[in-house]
């Protein structure tokens, strides 16, 4: 492979691995920050004590998965000097303001916040140390918006000029109310509580099953886990229309790729199925639902959807000769995967809390055994989701500005390429281990409780 394969490769995996972590900071900090606010507030002893105590527990697991997505982000900054130097000197203005604003705000205030929660247990006042959980909660939050600020405009380029063959920002508030920003960001936050949602519904679900001395805390934890994926899988679906209608208005190949939408149509369906051929440039075989495409767009049975091959030619009457085509059997796949894995998770995600409510679930083993095989869904979800977002944009790093192959290293060689991603590829892979085992043989092992609710 070339310089540009290898650059694209390197940075693809270190970004999955990145991701598998980022998600559960969104979400996690702010049940546990919920769960805080509970004890100081509830009136209800019992309920108090749960709260405590489960603070502790995924106030643990959090402070693993916290340290791994430090680590794994850290080298990402990295690739932009290392690997796609054209692309940082076309567009350092502006993406390097939202990168220099998530460092000085966010990452200092969610690690500065998180150090003194950590060890302000018996040194603050438990309200002062509620407000600390917010902060980082806040702050994790906020990091996601200033690196999502830096994405949107490479998917949707506002508020610059062109000058002296460089992106120079003109208008900041534009940049960070980039309605395509706004879209992106709602989706991965109510993302990061689905995940993190699953992941307390699959601990929960194990201990349960262990049976412990403290079964009862954990089945009332999971209805509360439960109700909070619940609400963040039915606002990834609201955020998720919304999104597409901007996708259709904003970057129409990429709707077009993802229905695999050969030829322009009104009013356009929303194919459940299909045999693409690439090289004819149709589909051999679909299984369509008529009017439906139209209908999620526009919110209207009728609407001109405009196919593969009128954009095409649109994009070369206006950037001159080439292929603007992305990768449409990966984007066809990769969006009703997504799609489909958040279906299951509504399904699995409904019977629990039925049963739960229904005071049954401690019973059904059968159920608790499928919530704890469904925790990588919402990974492999994410996974599927921004391969969706960043393949489709393709062949642009910035659509309608920068190509991809215009924005790599024109001095590195694939041997020096190929020596990083090996090596970065098999040290994110020892440190997510490392990571894992260290959060399962917490999770594993029955702690000892004390009377104020603190794990040994």
């Amino acid at each position: 492979m070339d310089v540009l394969a290898l650059s694209r490769w390197q940075f693809a995996i270190t970004t999955i691995y990145h991701f598998l972590f980022v998600p559960l900071t969104l979400g996690l900090s702010i049940f546990i920050a919920l769960l805080e606010t509970c004890s100081i507030w509830t009136k209800h002893e019992e309920w108090r004590k749960t709260c405590r105590q489960m603070v502790r527990f995924l106030g643990t697991v959090f402070l693993i998965n916290f340290a791994m997505g430090v680590v794994t982000g850290i080298v990402q900054e990295f690739h932009f000097g290392m690997n796609w130097s054209e692309y940082s000197r076309f567009m350092g203005d502006i993406f390097g303001a939202p990168l220099a604003l998530e460092a000085l705000t966010a990452f200092f205030l969610e690690s500065t916040f998180l150090g003194i929660w950590l060890f302000g247990w018996d040194r603050l006042s438990p309200k002062l140390h509620c407000a600390c959980i917010w902060l980082v909660a806040f702050a994790s939050n906020l990091s996601a918006f200033w690196i999502l600020v830096a994405n949107s405009f490479m998917q949707h380029p506002v508020g610059f000029v062109l000058r002296n063959g460089r992106a120079e920002m003109t208008d900041f508030t534009a940049l960070i109310t980039n309605p395509y920003a706004i879209g992106q960001y709602t989706h991965t936050l109510f993302s990061g509580i689905v995940t993190s949602g699953m992941l307390i519904l699959a601990v929960c679900a194990y201990k349960i099953l262990q049976g412990e001395a403290m079964q009862k805390a954990f089945e009332r934890v999971l209805q509360a886990a439960a109700v909070y994926t619940l609400a963040g899988l039915f606002a990834v679906m609201g955020t998720g229309h919304l999104q597409a209608q901007q996708v259709a208005h904003m970057q129409p190949m990429k709707l077009a790729a993802m229905e695999a939408l050969w030829q322009t149509e009104n009013p356009a369906p929303f194919a459940v199925m299909a045999v693409i051929d690439t090289e004819k440039q149709q589909n051999s075989f679909e299984l369509n639902i008529p009017y439906m495409l139209s209908m999620l767009v526009y919110n209207q049975p009728s609407g001109e959807i405009k196919g593969i091959s009128e954009l095409q030619q649109t994009a070369e009457q206006t950037y001159g000769p080439g292929d603007y085509k992305p990768d449409i059997p990966g984007l066809f796949v990769s969006f009703r995967g997504m799609a489909g894995l958040g279906g299951l998770m509504l399904l699995i995600s409904l019977s629990v809390g039925f049963l739960a409510w229904k005071k049954r679930l401690a019973g059904n083993r059968l159920l608790l055994k499928l919530v704890i095989l469904a925790l990588p869904l919402p990974f492999l979800a994410n996974s599927l989701g921004w391969y969706l977002t960043e393949a489709g944009r393709q062949p642009w790093i910035v659509v309608g500005l920068q190509k991809t192959a215009s924005a790599f290293s024109p001095n590195l060689t694939p041997g020096e390429v190929f020596l990083t991603l090996s090596g970065f590829t098999i040290i994110y892979l020892v440190l997510a281990a490392a990571a894992i085992y260290a959060a399962l043989r917490f999770i594993r092992r029955n702690p000892a409780v004390s009377d104020e609710g603190r794990y040994f």
